[in-house]
């Protein structure tokens, strides 16, 4: 190996070692929390929750509220309206809620105009998808990304979890402690205590109060104890 490789192979571990130690710090500075001047951009925003480094696309905060607890990871969008600055008139002022010891996956989109509501103590796996509006399609001579929008509300129950690449539609109203399966797609309604598969999204398992989850699970598996509250 001659000197002029082995001092190339040298300074570049050097730098490497530099890049990654400024990341370590971007990402700990980057971190939007309640207290910060962009946290405070937020409708509201609960203590000791945080936007991870680096951010998404992030607008209209002032019609986004966030509760406690609550992580955002790294590279999620989360909007509302179409664009920034879009005038919104929204019940309440609020376009998007996110709950408590809420935890939303890298990745991910969260774009409302009219109501989206994700309950406390809901998981996303990263990638998810959730909106609450859509174009039209129904004007044959107009490209259909120029059409306006159809909005429905969105609610997400409270504990629920949802799977990679998951996507839910206008209209979506999923209960309590649901588990919805990667790669489905949400919209209507899928009840408390359920979890459901597919595109479009289907019930596959149901917890019937005096018979257990029906068709029954392979195994239980038990909660540690560190989860517990």
């Amino acid at each position: 190996m001659s000197l002029r490789h082995t001092i190339r192979m040298r300074a570049r571990a050097v730098g490497a070692d530099l890049v990654h130690r400024g990341w370590r710090i971007a990402t700990d500075v980057g971190a939007t929390g309640p207290d910060d001047a962009r946290g405070r951009r937020f409708a509201s925003m609960g203590a000791a929750s945080y936007i991870a480094f680096p951010p998404g696309a992030v607008f209209g905060e002032q019609f986004v509220s966030i509760g406690a607890e609550t992580l955002i990871g790294p590279n999620v969008s989360l909007a509302a309206g179409m664009f920034p600055g879009e005038p919104l008139r929204v019940p309440g002022g609020i376009a998007v809620s996110i709950g408590d010891r809420c935890m939303i996956g890298r990745g991910s989109s969260i774009v409302g105009r009219c109501s989206i509501v994700i309950e406390d103590d809901v998981t996303t796996a990263p990638n998810v998808y959730i909106t609450d509006h859509n174009h039209t399609y129904w004007d044959l001579d107009i490209p259909i990304g120029r059409q306006w929008l159809t909005e429905d509300p969105v609610r997400i129950g409270a504990g629920s979890w949802l799977g990679t690449g998951v996507v839910v539609l206008p209209g979506a109203d999923i209960g309590c402690h649901v588990t919805i399966a990667a790669g489905s797609v949400v919209r209507g309604t899928i009840p408390d205590f359920a979890v459901a598969a597919g595109a479009p999204a289907r019930v596959v398992r149901r917890h019937v109060e005096g018979e257990g989850w029906v068709p029954p699970l392979r195994r239980e598996v038990a909660t540690p104890n560190w989860w517990a509250h």
